[in-house]
């Protein structure tokens, strides 16, 4: 089975365009050029060592976090066998040993596959965000450097909106929308490859057998090809699996959420541990509290008929309303004390 439907596409577009018509959008969409004129990307289309040159003068020597694994992987990062440990090694070293590494392994027939990925910029790259900036403002978002070879990421999902964008190689983006979460076939959440909790579906080779419901997916899926240049807006929540197909591959995203956010992934974990084994009449019951709290219409006026200083919890997003009730769900969190009787053994 193959995925046909395409992504949505324009061209480059400024700031006013961007927040009027992009990052306001629930279904992601390619920005082809939006990139184009970075030195980092007409460096790379010169030659795979023009853009390591450039790289390499501005190393911060940092080192960072690089995934390494074996050549029969065929650069898929996932899980072993066993499902008890992943199928590569996490080490620490130099962008710029990473890179002079990839360009030696560009004529190997199987090489090993490695990848650096979600390096701050700022943080290895001296002069990178002066060099290539966007043309829009994304509040709070910093630009993250990822490096390596042909590789391919399990397909998952950011909590923050995303921006990617080509700058060598190529990269097939195969995404899926939030409400497939039930024929994707989702991994654990204790035991994530880099952080969220992945499909354990392979695009490559689908097992319709053991994950049937796959399937339904497949017809939902969308497929974006980025060149270098090219940009992808990819809302939350959306699941996305990332192939590179090039010898030598080279991208930045950046990942911004709303202000005064937290994690829903937390919410939904505290909610899967203290109501999903409840008596069924008690789950119903948090379902109407939640509806009514959470996912009604409704629900931004669900303390309407309170003052004000009554709100607490209900009132309008602020830093302060956020700091004190984050510290109400911790104290929530923690186990209740021991009984002296057990404090003594």
């Amino acid at each position: 089975m193959t995925i046909h439907a395409k992504v949505d596409e324009t061209g480059p577009v400024d700031a006013v365009q961007f927040a009027d018509a992009i990052a306001t959008r629930d279904r992601p969409i390619v920005l082809r050029g939006q990139a184009s004129r970075w030195p980092a990307v007409a460096a790379g289309l010169r030659s795979d060592e023009t853009l390591v040159d450039y790289m390499k003068a501005m190393d911060r020597g940092r080192p960072a976090e690089v995934l390494i694994g074996p050549p029969e992987i065929d650069g898929r990062f996932f899980y072993d066998a066993s499902m008890q440990a992943c199928n590569f090694q996490k080490r620490f070293g130099s962008l710029s040993g990473l890179l002079d590494k990839l360009l030696s392994l560009r004529g190997e027939k199987e090489p090993v596959a490695l990848y650096a990925g979600a390096a701050a910029a700022d943080d290895h790259l001296s002069a990178w965000i002066a060099d290539n900036p966007l043309s829009f403002d994304l509040p709070g978002a910093k630009p993250r450097i990822w490096v390596g070879n042909r590789t391919h990421v399990a397909t998952h999902f950011d909590e923050a909106s995303n921006v990617a964008v080509v700058v060598a190689g190529r990269r097939r983006f195969t995404l899926f929308p939030p409400e497939q979460v039930g024929n994707l076939y989702v991994g654990p959440f204790h035991f994530t490859i880099a952080g969220p909790p992945v499909s354990m579906v392979d695009l490559e080779k689908p097992d319709l057998e053991r994950y049937p419901k796959f399937a339904d997916a497949m017809g939902h899926g969308l497929v974006a090809d980025l060149d270098p240049g090219d940009a992808l807006f990819i809302p939350p929540i959306w699941w996305h699996s990332v192939k590179a197909t090039a010898a030598f591959n080279v991208m930045v995203n950046y990942w911004w959420a709303e202000p005064h956010a937290l994690s829903p992934m937390g919410a939904l974990s505290h909610a899967v541990l203290a109501i999903r084994d409840l008596a069924p009449a008690q789950r119903l019951a948090w379902r109407r509290w939640f509806e009514h709290y959470v996912f009604d219409d409704a629900a931004p006026d669900a303390g309407n008929h309170l003052p004000a200083h009554a709100l607490g919890v209900l009132a309008p997003p602020s830093e302060l309303r956020n700091a004190r009730f984050t510290a109400q769900i911790a104290d929530a969190l923690s186990p209740p004390p021991m009984p002296a009787s057990r404090k003594s053994g």
